[in-house]
Order: structure tokens, then sequence, then C-alpha cells
């Protein structure tokens, strides 16, 4: 497919979106409009009906994903306590996110309902995204609201360039910080009692 790009300041530095007759203006996307989008090196998200478009992740980004990764495997399988998820994935969040694709996703075994065949249907119990360069402003602010609204339990953001996880977990309608930490320091779950890592174990030197 021949897709022509157009730039948009609002979004992060050097995104581009699809433009043409074909395709909706932003604000007006829809997840058949996400289907439509070619199978390329982006990653595509819809959030609130507006395209955003990422570039490939870093190398330092991959290795703070994998080493996340393994720990909530490790946990999974020890415990049997749910089902761990990452990127990329579909994750509707109904008149929020059609689709958002969070770096790592955990969802309690009791509500294992909502992974269907191709996607996620309804609000992960976490969320843990990795920032970049390009799209940080996105993870820190829009994503931070509609996760959220949808009633994701608890947000984890990892910087792997200043080596610190923050942990926010839902209070009400809103977000409260539990912590930030960084090397030496272990972070603990709320949601997902027992599980823990050291941010040195999660974020390489």
């Amino acid at each position: 497919m021949n897709v022509s790009f157009t730039t948009v300041s609002q979004q992060s530095s050097g995104v581009k979106i699809p433009t043409g007759s074909e395709w909706p203006p932003q604000g007006k996307w829809t997840y058949e409009d996400y289907c439509r989008l070619p199978e390329d090196i982006f990653i595509y998200e819809v959030l609130e009906g507006e395209l955003y478009v990422s570039r490939a992740p870093q190398i330092i980004h991959q290795r703070c994903k994998g080493r996340l990764l393994a720990a909530f495997l490790k946990f999974e399988e020890k415990y049997g306590a749910g089902q761990l998820y990452s990127a990329r994935i579909d994750v509707i969040l109904h008149g929020l996110a059609t689709p958002a694709q969070p770096d790592l996703l955990f969802i309690i075994k009791e509500r294992l309902n909502i992974v269907k065949e191709e996607r996620i249907e309804g609000a992960p119990d976490i969320i843990v995204e990795i920032l970049s360069p390009w799209n940080w402003l996105v993870d820190r602010r829009k994503k931070f609201e509609i996760y959220a609204k949808a009633g994701v339990r608890e947000y984890g953001l990892i910087d792997p360039k200043a080596r610190t996880i923050e942990l926010f977990c839902l209070r009400g309608s809103t977000y409260a910080l539990i912590g930030k930490y960084g090397v030496g320091e272990i972070v603990r779950s709320e949601v997902l009692a027992g599980f823990e890592v050291k941010v040195e174990d999660v974020c390489p030197a």
C-alpha cells in the first residue's frame, strides 16, 4: 500500500501521519481506519480519535523491556496470577483508545475474559510504558489521562537514560504517584501483591 505522510507538530518531533482523501482527519480516526494502515516499522495508536505514530524503539528501550518482561514472566509462572502481554498488541479502551499499544501490560487471572483472539478489549490491570525521546510526552500526558479514565489500576513509567521508574496507582479517577525510584531502590506493585523489581535490574547502566 502506498501511503503519503505529513508531519503533525502537536505530537512529538518528527511524527508523521497518513494524508489523503482515503484517510480521516485527526480526531475522527476509528479502529477500522487503523486496520487499513500498512504493516511497517512504525507503531500506530488511535487515542481519542487521533492517530499517533512512533518509530521503532531504541536499543536501550528494548533492553529495559526485555528485563522487565523476564521478571513479570517469572512471577506469572510461579504464582499463576494472570497473563503478561507486550507490544505489539491492540488494546481497545472503548471511547478512549482504538487501539493503544502499551509496551507491557498485565491482566490478573480474574479478568482474563477481556483477552480476545485478536486483541485486548478492556482496561489491563497494569500498564508499563518505557519512555522514548520522540514520544515521552504522549506517555506522560495523553496516555496518563486515558489510562486513568479507562480504569487501568497501576501505571509505570520507565526512563532508561535516567535509570528511574515511576509508579502510579489509581485513586478514584486519577493517578497518585506512589514513588519515583532510582538505582539501589526496589519498586513494589500494589496491584500485583508480591511482585517487586530492583531498578538496576530493569535499567542497565
